[in-house]
């Protein structure tokens, strides 16, 4: 998910996709300590994705 995506989003999707990101990894997370996983560099990506909605929420905070 780009940034430019994320920005123009309202305060409550952007709360809601939060959750959703947060849910993802730690399924990622708990679900591949007993099996290996096909795509290790989603979790990479999921966290960054939090890392940029966060920012924005912060963001929309300050202003």
């Amino acid at each position: 998910m780009k940034f430019k995506e994320i920005k123009n989003k309202p305060v409550a999707d952007l709360n809601r996709l939060l959750t959703e990101k947060k849910e993802a990894l730690r399924v990622f997370r708990f679900g591949s300590a007993g099996a290996k996983t096909k795509n290790v560099k989603e979790g990479r990506g999921v966290r960054k994705d939090i890392a940029r909605i966060m920012t924005e929420l912060a963001n929309v905070h300050r202003v």
